[in-house]
């Protein structure tokens, strides 16, 4: 946690280049995490038993916790997305409480990343759609229940996943700020309270954005219209 208090989070410092391509310390960070998790993943998934160890049991209880959460939400089962929403909240963890550690700076604490998980999110929910209704199904989802609704229901795709992106930054990058400040004018041990309290918000704020990604793909695939039930349409 090394963010001074004239940072800005803002501020995008370059690495390195990749030609004419700036790579900035966030997405360095970010490749760093991706890394860790993935080394992480296939060293607890190499040798598994049927008779489960410690790492193991803990392993699967997280995954099956996710499922479920999921499954409540998605209807139909949530099992299909988990390999998606199941990666992005453990990053999301890693990455929000990456700030504590002396020399990081959490990359959820810059625009930028809270802009790429949300552009994501965004192309799920539309990918999702169109697979459970088909191109013309999924439009005319927009049009319920008037046609002239439609230009609100497009600008409230795009509005919450801005929202949805907003929260996530501003929630990471305020509890940085904040430590960095109580860290400049009083020292290491005060801000201690507070990396605690920043490391709840973390766990927090993942599971809010991985629990309001669900309910955007549970709404895009959950509104078809079945067959008319006593002459009258219903919806799910």
């Amino acid at each position: 946690m090394n963010q001074g208090i004239g940072h800005s989070p803002f501020d995008l410092p370059v690495v390195f280049q990749l030609g004419s391509i700036p790579i900035t310390k966030p997405v360095v960070i970010t490749w760093g995490l991706m890394a860790v998790l993935a080394l992480g993943s296939r060293l607890l998934t190499t040798r598994l038993r049927v008779r489960a160890g410690r790492a193991q049991t803990a392993l699967e209880l997280l995954v099956t916790t996710i499922e479920g959460q999921l499954g409540e939400v998605i209807p139909d089962g949530g099992r299909s997305y988990l390999p998606l929403l199941g990666t992005m909240f453990l990053f999301l963890v890693v990455a929000n409480v990456s700030g504590i550690v002396p020399g990081v700076q959490a990359p959820t604490a810059h625009l930028e990343t809270p802009a790429a998980l949300a552009v994501v999110v965004f192309l799920s929910v539309q990918v999702a759609g169109f697979r459970r209704h088909g191109f013309l199904g999924y439009v005319k989802e927009f049009a319920r229940p008037s046609i002239f609704l439609l230009p609100l229901n497009l600008l409230s795709e795009i509005t919450r996943t801005f929202s949805l992106m907003v929260r996530l930054f501003g929630n990471v990058m305020s509890g940085e700020f904040i430590i960095a400040i109580v860290l400049g004018l009083a020292g290491l041990i005060v801000p201690l309270p507070l990396m605690g309290l920043e490391l709840l918000t973390g766990l927090i704020q993942a599971y809010i954005f991985t629990t309001l990604a669900a309910v955007f793909i549970a709404a895009a695939v959950g509104t078809a219209s079945p067959a008319p039930e006593n002459g009258k349409e219903r919806t799910t």
